[in-house]
């Protein structure tokens, strides 16, 4: 294989074959689901006399429900073919079999059938049911490790773009009645090229040949949601992914009836909203890696929800009171008092989505069993279906019974505040980071240096000298890794401190002579979690510095590594003395005047293996962190 990680970047992948092919066939796919969905949604909203006599309020819900369900029904059997076949096969006969599907579409245009129409919208949602197992499985086969940041950013890339085109070209091609004699030929056009472009994706070897097929969708799809409830907080991730696809779904499912019947908006208004929504999503998304410091930031999912919510509640109260009196072009929508700040808000929407998301699936693919991803993302393919047709039947029901639109997005706007808050209270961990990222974020700025020191698997204790009440929060915020504190009992259990520290699951620890059973547990709890592979960090000066020095290291680490030998990872804190969290004598608004916007910085240094570590060694190698800081 060619180095294409070079200086050519991530972009180098875009001319060799063992890519370029397989990243076109996947953004022509999605193009053409957003052209045929959009498409729909827009006839369903504006033509839908010609086509039948239905509430079009209730077809466009009836219409994001078809395309769902194949995801629900199909969804276990889809990762097996997978995997029991050569994916760059399976790619090429759902690239076939959309030819069918677009050319049965293109009669429905043409003979104004809406059976027609809503059947080729199922069978699409079972396209892309197959389709996606194969599409996220096949990377990891023809890129290196170190290539599939680069390759999974590109594919995200096209995906994007194909959104914004599928959405406007329906916004184009949707005219006076339909236009149905450019509707269908383009359809099957861009479905022809996918499956000549995909007939160029070089054959890999299946994953796991011997494999049997399980043809009943129900017992595959509950194996896949199994090998998912393994782990409880990558399943907890999986249904906040959920509830997001729930979320969004409804809100995008609104935007056309929203359109019509608040606004009195044509099919341009209708396009903008979309194009905005996508485009705000995918900024969302880039900003994300922008301020996680390009790792895995969890901390942004609670921001994420918060925008969520308080954007969707302004959208719904800036909506007009009653809609115009004519039918409104782009243009003359965006000349109306409360468009600027309806656009601004679906781009705030969209934007806090790419926070929720971003983290949530990096989490899923970071914590699975690696042998058991695979049938985990079957899992959330599943459970993502299962919301989306919810959220379509909440909506179809909740309009039915006399509700307006936007009193149903405000509706869903609360019940994401109350779900938010549900998850975190399961999962402690999303809070813990959001306020770390916080901490970092505004009261100082972080300079890092050797955290690839850390281990990214398996056990390690950290040894780090203690400058600040807010010590593990900054190291929490550079590690991506889960870390175990031991903690002095006083602060422990100190009342706010003892929410973030249970938590964040910490360790009190007292003097023997104090409390002997705390003592003792503590050392019996940090050995279990060594045992289980964690990483545990502990203060060895075993107090806050109060002269801004590193005092002596006790002995109490020699004793952990007696119980559990595992390396040992020196970290030095510096910046932090003199600040409004450390025990420099000073008035209160002193050292918050210090504190704000401080450079502080975290320097770690290599392990040290178990059978070489003294106290004396350690504080010299912390000492030496804090010199070269």
């Amino acid at each position: 294989m060619a180095d294409s990680t070079g200086e050519s970047g991530q972009f180098g992948l875009l001319r060799e074959r063992r890519f370029l092919p397989y990243f076109a066939a996947q953004a022509l796919g999605a193009f053409n689901d957003n052209l045929l969905k959009n498409l729909l949604l827009l006839v369903a909203t504006y033509h839908t006399a010609s086509y039948a006599r239905v509430d079009p309020r209730l077809l466009v819900n009836l219409a994001g429900g078809l395309f769902i369900l194949p995801f629900v029904l199909f969804s276990g059997i889809a990762g097996q073919l997978a995997d029991r076949f050569d994916k760059s096969q399976v790619l090429k006969v759902v690239k076939a079999a959309e030819l069918l599907i677009m050319a049965l579409a293109a009669w429905g245009f043409v003979a104004h059938s809406l059976t027609l129409l809503l059947t080729s919208l199922f069978l699409m949602g079972l396209h892309s049911t197959f389709f996606a197992p194969a599409k996220y499985g096949l990377l990891p086969q023809v890129l290196r490790p170190a290539e599939l940041v680069g390759g999974n950013a590109l594919v995200e890339m096209g995906t994007f773009v194909a959104i914004l085109l599928g959405t406007t070209g329906a916004g184009v091609l949707a005219v006076e009645g339909g236009g149905a004699a450019t509707m269908g030929p383009v359809l099957c056009a861009v479905a022809v090229a996918g499956f000549l472009v995909s007939l160029l994706i070089p054959r890999v070897p299946p994953a796991a040949p011997g494999l049997a097929i399980d043809w009943n969708p129900w017992t595959s799809t509950w194996a896949n949601i199994g090998a998912a409830r393994e782990s409880r907080s990558v399943f907890l991730s999986l249904l906040g992914l959920s509830w997001f696809w729930f979320y969004g779904a409804l809100v995008l499912a609104q935007l056309s009836v929203y359109c019509r019947f608040v606004v009195n908006g044509s099919e341009q208004v209708v396009t903008l909203m979309l194009v905005v929504f996508a485009g705000a999503v995918g900024v969302g998304s880039l900003l994300c890696e922008r301020l996680s410091g390009k790792k895995v930031e969890i901390g942004l999912v609670p921001f994420g929800s918060i925008g969520l919510t308080l954007f969707a509640v302004d959208f719904a109260l800036a909506s007009p009171a009653a809609p115009a009196l004519h039918e409104l072009t782009a243009r003359q929508f965006l000349s109306q008092p409360h468009a600027w700040r309806l656009l601004a808000d679906l781009a705030g929407i969209g934007v806090f989505g790419g926070f929720y998301v971003v983290p949530l699936y990096a989490v899923v693919q970071q914590r699975a069993r690696p042998e058991a991803l695979s049938r985990v993302i079957a899992a959330n393919s599943i459970l993502n279906a299962l919301f989306m047709v919810a959220a379509a039947a909440f909506g179809a029901a909740v309009l039915a019974a006399g509700v307006s639109v936007p009193h149903l997005l405000l509706l869903t706007a609360l019940l994401n505040a109350g779900v938010a808050i549900y998850i975190y209270t399961l999962v402690p961990e999303f809070l813990l980071r959001f306020l770390c990222w916080l901490l970092v974020h505004s009261l100082y700025r972080l300079d890092e240096r050797g955290l690839d020191n850390i281990p990214e698997e398996g056990a390690a204790l950290l040894v780090c000298n203690h400058v600040s009440f807010v010590d593990a929060l900054v190291i929490s915020a550079a590690c991506r890794r889960p870390i175990r504190f031991v903690m002095e009992n006083a602060i422990f259990s100190a009342p706010v401190i003892n929410l973030l520290a249970r938590g964040m699951k910490a360790v009190p620890i007292t003097p023997a002579r104090e409390d002997p059973v705390i003592y003792e547990h503590a050392f019996a709890t940090v050995a279990r979690e060594l045992a289980g592979g964690q990483l545990v960090c502990i203060f060895p000066e075993g107090h806050l510095t109060t002269d801004g020095l590193i005092g002596p290291f006790r002995p109490g680490l020699m004793r952990i590594l007696a119980q559990t030998p595992v390396p040992v990872v020196p970290i030095a804190l510096s910046g932090l003395w003199g600040s409004i969290f450390s025990r420099r004598a000073g008035r209160f608004w002193g050292p918050l005047a210090r504190s704000l916007s401080r450079r502080i910085g975290i320097a770690v240094g290599s392990a040290v293996g178990a059978e070489q570590v003294t106290p004396e060694l350690l504080r010299e190698r912390v000492l030496a962190l804090c010199t070269r800081a």
